[in-house]
C-alpha cells in the first residue's frame, strides 16, 4: 500500500494491524494532503499514536538496560 493510494474503510480496518510506524505515516499525511477524510483521519491517528508510543516505551526501556517485552 503506497501512500498516495486511497484506500476504503474496509480496506484500512483489513491492513491496518500489519503496517509500521513509518507506512502509517505516510498514509496519515496522504489522507490529509489528498483524502481530507474526517473518519479515516481518526483511525490513522490512532495507530500511529500506538505505533509511536510502543517504540517510544521500547527505547526508554533500553535506555535504562531493561530488555523490552516482544
Amino acid at each position: 500500500m503506497t501512500k498516495a493510494e486511497s484506500v476504503s474503510w474496509r480496506e484500512l480496518n483489513e491492513r491496518l494491524n500489519g503496517l509500521d510506524e513509518g507506512q502509517v505515516g505516510a498514509m496519515l499525511e496522504a489522507e490529509l494532503n489528498v483524502g481530507k477524510r474526517k473518519s479515516l483521519l481518526v483511525r490513522l491517528h490512532q495507530r500511529f499514536t500506538i505505533l509511536r508510543a510502543q517504540r517510544e516505551r521500547r527505547e526508554m526501556l533500553l535506555r535504562i538496560g531493561h530488555r523490552p517485552p516482544q
